[in-house]
């Protein structure tokens, strides 16, 4: 459990819960594939999270890094039974994204679904693993925002909507909020075992109006939405938690000090998703 990092799956959910929204909105919600849809993101985050502790345990990364327990650095579990996990949830992600692709005979969509393997796994895994040249970022905003949000809305409905598109960029840039803010705490540390994350290549305070500039972003997208339907303006709510958590960035906290930044940018992500979802039901 403490692997699977339960507190970073509203990255998943979120995104699963506005498509899902969106269905509804065009009034072609159907329930089952949206659970489908959801065990598939289910899946391949709580993979990832697997093969993020095996692949940088074994290479050493995590020797000395503070935040959630890692499973091979520590040397609790063997590295072999956690890449085991990790493939394993791969497997049901891939498994529940086929019965998608079948019932919805969007045979296309299985060239997504191999994409989002490759890059669940090469993110640390593999020989020039690409989140160690800071792209981890912008592949979390598109593997947590257009293509779960769109994913989830195509297989239901057979369409995407200008509302789904502006929604899914918003939850990519909250996920790479929460990337930012990991990686932002993490810096100093990767910066000393050769990992060449964004926060490192920006340096502290690049890396911090990075973060702000991300979390931030989603309100902005909010505002835009309220032209349509002044509903959209509950995604407000999430503001109560996000800016506090960009204050804690901008005056300079460090360390475990940032671990409550990263989980109430996530509570932010989450809070936002809801309440968009509503307000495009609503409207």
């Amino acid at each position: 459990m403490a692997g699977a990092r339960v507190r970073t799956l509203p990255n998943s959910v979120s995104p699963v819960l506005v498509g899902a929204g969106a269905a509804v909105a065009l009034g072609g919600f159907v329930w089952w594939q949206a659970l489908l849809a959801l065990l598939v993101a289910l899946a391949f985050q709580v993979g990832v999270n697997y093969a993020n502790d095996y692949s940088d345990g074994i290479r050493g990364t995590d020797a000395e890094r503070v935040g959630p327990l890692r499973l091979v650095a520590s040397g609790l579990v063997p590295a072999e039974m956690v890449r085991t996990a990790a493939f394993a949830c791969f497997g049901i992600a891939c498994a529940a994204g086929f019965a998608l692709v079948v019932t919805s005979r969007q045979w296309w969509l299985l060239a997504v679904g191999v994409i989002s393997l490759l890059g669940a796994w090469f993110y640390t895994g593999g020989k020039k693993p690409y989140g160690y040249i800071g792209l981890g970022e912008v592949a979390v905003f598109f593997f947590f925002g257009p293509i779960p949000v769109l994913g989830t809305m195509y297989v239901q409905t057979g369409q995407v909507t200008w509302l789904g598109v502006v929604a899914s960029l918003a939850l990519g840039s909250f996920s790479a909020a929460v990337m930012a803010a990991n990686n932002l705490r993490d810096r100093p540390t990767d910066a000393e075992s050769g990992k060449r994350t964004l926060a490192v290549r920006l340096g502290d305070k690049g890396a911090r109006y990075l973060y702000s500039t991300l979390a931030l972003a989603p309100f902005v997208v909010t505002l835009g939405l309220s032209i349509v339907s002044p509903w959209m303006l509950l995604g407000l709510l999430a503001a109560a938690t996000a800016i506090p958590s960009v204050h804690k960035v901008l005056t300079g906290a460090v360390g475990p000090a940032l671990i409550p930044a990263l989980k109430d940018t996530a509570l932010a992500m989450l809070i936002w998703a809801v309440a968009t979802t509503v307000a495009a039901v609503l409207a």
